[in-house]
């Protein structure tokens, strides 16, 4: 059993490791797009090479993710992480040195790799290292630092790219590695999966599911061409995702179990959070865009406008869980997409010489607060949907999930757009296609909400049938009058949720 503690020396080392581990992959994923402006300038890239900028990393993140958490079960949790520490260090420096958009490109892929190494281990450690007791209070203290390192983000990334240059973006991970590293080889104890985790690794579906995420965002990106390239690319990610599917139905370890689908409840939350992260992403990418190419902000500026969101986040969050497990998830997942609709419409106020107070902060604050009442709960459920056992599976699927929607939705919001490969370059052209896909977002996070409404429901509280957890029953199903659920415990009568 684990047994390091909290206050004790070692329990710190622990959680300044994965905290600075996790924070690596965090930064990097919200200073890149306040950095996209001057990188396209520096090194002359069209607005599909920032698309690629941005989504390199994610697909193959999102298609490496699952793979890298059973990885570190199989091997040990702190030698992958290691690894993943280091490999994502080497390519950030490759990212900072790099002469051209393309080697650029090529480097955001392998810091996905890296992501996907260290992301699912940082959490994993806290998990497998603490003593029961403390457990949840690292989780806490893990999560809220990782939450300043996300609200310092966009501010820090503005800094450095107004200051010592957008390379140092990605330079400044290589620091962070050098001390994290040893850390973790002198602090953290090594864990694994035991037994459990001597299956086969499912590397045929990681393949094909990284490559038909990268086939289809490539085909978005570049459909405006028509390309008769385009439509083969089409056909063979489509091909791919078909062959994914097949593989996972198939395997006997698939990295993607699909009876994990068999609960309702968490069917219907993954849903939603394909669409609200599709929204977040698409307005985080453009809004930086906007701020500083049509309302003139600088990069430290326009960092710092959204800083209030995340604010906003790390003071309430904690509270709005605690108010979800009052009312329910149904209600939060239904109105903070809503809320969060009204932040992208108010965002149409933004243009040329937009005054911070009037046009910007109601929306930033519009938008915090649907984050707050969203995210918290969103996390929750999807973890609750599932047997405890499987709660590591469903957090990373989650997590895939979220990363495929972002790196879906930077690749086709431009296409719908309208945005043409220099758009960015014109202050007229971009606000104009600004304008047309703010409303875009708002109608995805509306279908999030519609959604939530629909189909998510509250198990049934005190039911001691796993069908109610597993399928979101709202009321508990029926047993036999008097038959026996336990030791001298009669069947419980049926119960309402919401």
């Amino acid at each position: 059993m684990p047994d390091v503690r909290l206050a004790s020396p070692q329990g710190t080392w622990i959680l300044l490791t994965t905290v600075l581990g996790s924070s690596m992959a965090m930064l990097d994923s919200t200073v890149v797009n306040v950095a996209l402006p001057r990188i396209g300038r520096d090194l002359d890239a069209s607005l599909g090479a920032l698309q690629w900028t941005v989504n390199a990393y994610m697909v193959t993140l999102a298609g490496l993710i699952l793979l890298g958490g059973s990885l570190g079960d199989r091997y040990g949790r702190r030698k992958i992480f290691v690894l993943g520490v280091v490999w994502f260090a080497v390519a950030s420096l490759l990212c900072g040195l790099a002469p051209t958009s393309a080697v650029l490109i090529a480097a955001r892929a392998l810091q996905g790799i890296g992501g996907a190494l260290l992301t699912p281990g940082s959490l994993a450690l806290i998990q497998a290292s603490f003593h029961p007791d403390d457990r949840s209070r690292a989780v806490g203290l893990w999560s809220g630092f990782g939450g300043i390192g996300a609200a310092v983000g966009p501010f820090l990334g503005g800094w450095l790219v107004a200051g010592p240059g957008w390379r140092w973006v990605f330079l400044l991970n290589v620091p962070l590695a050098l001390l994290c590293v040893p850390v973790a080889l002198r602090h953290v104890p090594e864990s694994s999966g035991g037994k459990g985790a001597q299956g086969r690794f499912d590397v045929l579906g990681a393949v094909l599911g990284a490559l038909s995420l990268a086939l289809l965002t490539y085909a978005l990106i570049e459909a405006r061409t028509g390309s008769l390239a385009v439509t083969l690319t089409t056909v063979a990610g489509c091909a791919a995702a078909v062959a994914f599917v097949y593989v996972e139905k198939h395997r006997r370890d698939p990295m993607l179990p699909p009876d994990i689908f068999a609960s309702r409840q968490f069917t219907a939350v993954n849903l939603v959070t394909l669409c609200v992260y599709a929204a977040f992403s698409g307005f985080f990418f453009l809004t930086a865009l906007q701020l500083q190419v049509v309302a003139g902000y600088s990069p430290l500026a326009a960092g710092t406008a959204l800083l209030p969101t995340t604010v906003l986040m790390l003071l309430f969050s904690s509270r709005s869980g605690a108010l979800a497990d009052r009312t329910g998830p149904r209600l939060p997942l239904t109105v903070g997409p809503l809320l969060c609709a009204v932040a992208m419409l108010l965002m149409l106020r933004v243009g040329k010489d937009a005054d911070y107070l009037t046009d910007v902060l109601p929306a930033v604050l519009v938008m915090g607060a649907g984050m707050v009442v969203l995210v918290a709960p969103l996390t929750a459920t999807v973890l609750a949907s599932v047997d405890t056992a499987r709660a590591g599976l469903a957090s990373g699927i989650n997590n895939a999930a979220a990363r495929a929607a972002g790196l879906v939705a930077v690749a086709a919001l431009p296409l719908l757009a309208g945005m043409g490969p220099e758009a960015y370059r014109s202050p007229t052209a971009f606000d104009a296609a600004f304008d047309r896909a703010m409303p875009i977002c708002a109608g995805v996070l509306l279908a999030g909400a519609v959604l939530a409404a629909a189909l998510v429901r509250r198990p049934a509280p005190g039911c001691l049938r796993p069908e109610c957890k597993l399928h979101g029953c709202v009321t508990a199903p029926p047993l036999e009058a008097g038959r026996k659920v336990g030791p001298g415990r009669a069947a419980p009568p049926a119960h309402a949720g919401n």
